[in-house]
């Protein structure tokens, strides 16, 4: 069958890890976007962020922002994958079913 590339576990494997990485990452966005002071160990803050600003919450508020960021745009992969995870079960069940109606 023309643009099957995996099995039906693997697409649905891939759908399953996909929804889990557009919630997961998703949130994160949210809540790095929202500067989530829980968070402040996963930004990536230098002495220089800190010392060198005459008001240095601003430089880190725009770090946290870029790893938002970065969060919704790995969750916007993840939803492409989980698209083309779900193209590839399509073509599984129509593959499946072409072979019982022809008796295969």
């Amino acid at each position: 069958m023309r643009g099957l590339i995996c099995g039906p576990k693997c697409a649905a494997c891939g759908l399953v890890l996909s929804v889990w990485g557009v919630i997961m990452l998703s949130l994160l966005g949210i809540f790095f976007t929202t500067h989530s002071a829980v968070l402040i160990e996963d930004v990536p803050v230098k002495k220089e962020d800190i010392h060198q600003d005459a008001n240095p919450p601003h430089r880190i508020y725009d770090l946290y922002n870029k790893v938002g960021n970065n969060c919704f745009i790995a969750a916007a992969i993840y939803l492409v994958v989980g698209a083309f995870s779900c193209c590839q079960m399509r073509l599984n069940k129509q593959k499946h079913g072409r072979q019982e109606h022809h008796g295969v």
